[in-house]
């Protein structure tokens, strides 16, 4: 079937082109000015030769310029790839590469990260395109790139024509995951996908046109993505967008604003009340709490529910976003629960031998629907691991209780959450061993009271070397972001192994719960 994302907003301009689609730093953007924008760009796209199934990268802060790129691809086929803004060089680079894209725009805060690799990666040397971030009190496009203002600026606002038809099955976006081999994986999702997330969002928090919601999180984030503003502006409702998140200004706009619906990460939350910052707030307003992102301690949800605000956590993944979801009314009745499937999605939990287990059995958490993600991109061995005859293998061990509610009990491949953002040990490990002073290293996920978890790393020196927890972090400077380093690094002699030799991570996780 013909159809793409890009309707959402050419649709809406015909609808209601005067109504605020979001707000940005307290300037509103209606959807007829969104759709003027997202014409302007897609026709900047096309005058640079850009045609339907080319990857598109951006490396943003949350701004109306990323909206309008993102909407623009999906009118011409292409496909976009959201960087986390947070990586550095050598992130940046593989995943540059792995994608293939043809067009990277960054901030003009990112240029000192994308210089040193602009050789090796495989953008067009005419398609690095630099966006004012406002950040700084003066701008300046770096001579190598294309200031995007300038690129855009004067175009035409017709709707445009993609070079080929789109269909509903085609790639729109692809997200990038750690890998637990330490690889990146981009997840690709459709047009129909995205679609089905949006409707399944919708059905979550009851949305009408005269909604707005709340949320910080960023816009590379398939929460700020796909959670928000994509079923947002598909319902026609509302939002807010900022920045970056500030606790204090996180809260005074709900005073301001008046939002029906919020979604904050649980890290976000605890900034939020450790700085006190909902002592004067008015939460009348509040229809929904959505939140989670890693393990939620009840303390939070309570601590919470005293000023009103009553959270429904989920489960999701970036190959399954918004998979499962606990009803409100349930909060309190099945607390630790992720929820129930999603109207579009079926979950249970099945055997290492393929077998649906009973409720109260351990098993793994598999899910199918039209939310799953595609696959993998260029990864063919990978997706058939992970999506076996159309069923996501989640790689987190749960159970259902008699009533059909989930439970996770562990994650299968070592995958920790820090502050909302998943973390596999795997990739800071294969630095670390790098080091020539290091025979070997773990790293394990722990409790965190800020972060909700954050790494432990086990660190083996070579025979006959020294090396300090600062040498540590310093070569880790650099070669990954800073989210993704261990908050605790131990010196050990060695580390318990298997008798094949592998490392037992079980051991160490004993180890420390018992100390």
């Amino acid at each position: 079937m013909e159809w793409n994302i890009g309707k959402i907003i050419s649709k809406r301009a015909q609808l209601t082109p005067e109504k605020v689609a979001f707000t940005y730093e307290d300037n509103p953007i209606s959807y007829g000015h969104l759709n003027k924008e997202t014409n302007r760009t897609a026709d900047y796209f096309q005058s640079i030769g850009l045609k339907k199934g080319d990857r598109i990268s951006v490396d943003l802060l949350n701004c109306p310029e990323f909206l309008a790129i993102y909407f623009a691809a999906s009118k011409l086929g292409l496909i976009f790839i959201p960087l986390n803004c947070r990586m550095v060089s050598g992130e940046l680079e593989y995943q540059l590469n792995n994608c293939g894209s043809r067009l990277l725009i960054f901030n003009d805060v990112f240029s000192k990260l994308i210089d040193p690799i602009r050789s090796s990666v495989k953008v067009d040397s005419d398609k690095f395109i630099c966006l004012q971030s406002g950040t700084t009190e003066d701008f300046a496009c770096p001579e190598w790139a294309v200031d995007f203002k300038d690129a855009v600026d004067g175009r035409t606002t017709t709707e445009p024509t993609a070079s080929e038809p789109i269909n509903l099955d085609d790639p729109l976006v692809i997200i990038y995951t750690s890998g637990v081999t330490g690889q990146p994986k981009g997840a690709v999702l459709s047009h129909a996908q995205t679609f089905f997330k949006c409707f399944q969002i919708m059905m979550y928090t009851d949305m009408r046109e005269d909604d707005v919601f709340l949320s910080q999180l960023p816009l590379f984030h398939s929460g700020g993505l796909f959670i928000v503003a994509s079923p947002v502006l598909c319902r026609g409702a509302s939002f807010i967008m900022r920045k970056s998140f500030e606790p204090e200004q996180f809260a005074g706009d709900i005073n301001k604003y008046r939002p029906t619906v919020i979604f904050a990460l649980t890290t976000m939350w605890r900034f939020i009340l450790k700085a006190d910052a909902l002592d004067k707030v008015d939460v009348s307003c509040v229809r929904i709490v959505l939140g989670g992102g890693e393990r939620t301690p009840s303390s939070l949800l309570r601590d919470l529910e005293s000023y009103g605000l009553n959270m429904q956590q989920g489960f999701g993944q970036t190959e399954n976003s918004a998979m499962m979801i606990l009803p409100k009314q349930d909060i309190l009745r099945k607390e630790g629960s992720i929820g129930l499937p999603g109207f579009f999605t079926d979950i249970w939990i099945e055997d290492d031998a393929g077998n649906k287990l009973p409720p109260g059995e351990v098993g793994e958490i598999v899910a199918q629907g039209p939310t799953v993600m595609s696959g993998y991109w260029n990864m063919p061995e990978k997706t058939a691991e992970t999506i076996v005859d159309d069923r996501l293998f989640t790689g987190d061990l749960g159970y259902m209780d008699e009533e059909g509610y989930f439970y996770i009990v562990d994650r299968a491949k070592d995958m920790y959450r820090s502050g909302g953002e998943n973390v596999y040990p795997a990739e800071i490990e294969k630095v670390l061993v790098n080091h020539p002073d290091i025979e070997n290293a773990v790293i394990i996920g722990i409790p965190d009271e800020t972060w909700g978890e954050t790494g432990k790393a086990f660190v083996v020196p070579e025979k006959g070397k020294t090396i300090t927890i600062e040498m540590i972090r310093k070569f880790l400077s650099g070669k990954v972001a800073k989210y993704k380093f261990p908050s605790v690094i131990e010196i050990v002699s060695s580390l318990p192994m298997t008798a094949t030799g592998k490392i037992k991570k079980s051991d160490l996780k004993e180890q420390y719960l018992t100390n």
